[in-house]
């Protein structure tokens, strides 16, 4: 029996070691930086969340984290109307364009496919949290290759430490309640999970552009 748990402990350790290994694993950027595009094309993102506000919203932030990055974005309503004219009116219908087209339309090097898995806020008892959870994936239109894929989170519990008992929570959840009605909570925490996901310098995160003065350095 302990030769029995011996072993149950040895392989839950190994478990243990390849789990944490796997999750600290450096992307593989050879097929980014053999690509390095120049200019990425942001396709409206797939909302998979209940709420109708999410795909405008996270799209009209995507491309400040970007542009700082060192890539040049096709604007946002320019690419929108274009679509619209040519009977195209949905994220799902737009992601199923081939890369040959993307690339005839709009002459961009990449672009980027993004997927919304939460957004709005989740009501407890004696708690509420915003989140706003996405992954993206960025395709050479040329090649058709997968240059980077990543995904990131944000919540507007992050930090917070309650204090004050039952009361206090109670409280706080409600003031929280009622400000989540009043201002649009998910359209910011949106913004961080923006930043986090498409912000160049982190760790397996995108790489810098052509345009910025670190470009090559990563």
């Amino acid at each position: 029996m302990r030769k029995i748990g011996l072993t149950a402990s040895f392989l839950l350790v190994i478990v243990i070691l390849f789990t944490g290994c796997a999750a600290h694993t450096p992307y593989d950027y050879f097929e980014y930086k053999q690509s390095r595009p120049a200019s990425i094309l942001v396709l409206p993102p797939v909302n998979e969340s209940p709420d109708v506000k999410a795909t405008y919203s996270l799209l009209s932030q995507i491309s400040y984290p970007l542009a700082e990055s060192g890539y040049y974005v096709f604007p946002v309503t320019l690419v929108d109307e274009t679509f619209r004219q040519n009977g195209l009116n949905t994220p799902s219908d737009i992601h199923g364009v081939s890369y040959q087209k993307l690339r005839e339309i709009f002459g961009a090097n990449a672009a980027l496919y993004v997927t919304i898995t939460k957004y709005g806020t989740k009501y407890n008892i004696l708690s509420s949290a915003t989140i706003v959870s996405a992954n993206a994936k960025l395709i050479d239109l040329k090649t058709e290759k997968l240059l980077w894929q990543g995904s990131a989170t944000a919540s507007s519990e992050e930090g917070n430490n309650q204090s004050g008992g039952l009361v206090g929570a109670l409280v706080s959840a409600i003031v929280k309640q009622i400000a989540s009605h009043v201002f649009d909570q998910s359209h910011q925490i949106a913004g961080i999970t923006s930043q986090r996901l498409f912000s160049a310098g982190l760790p397996n995160g995108i790489l810098y552009g052509q345009r910025s003065p670190r470009y090559g350095q990563d």
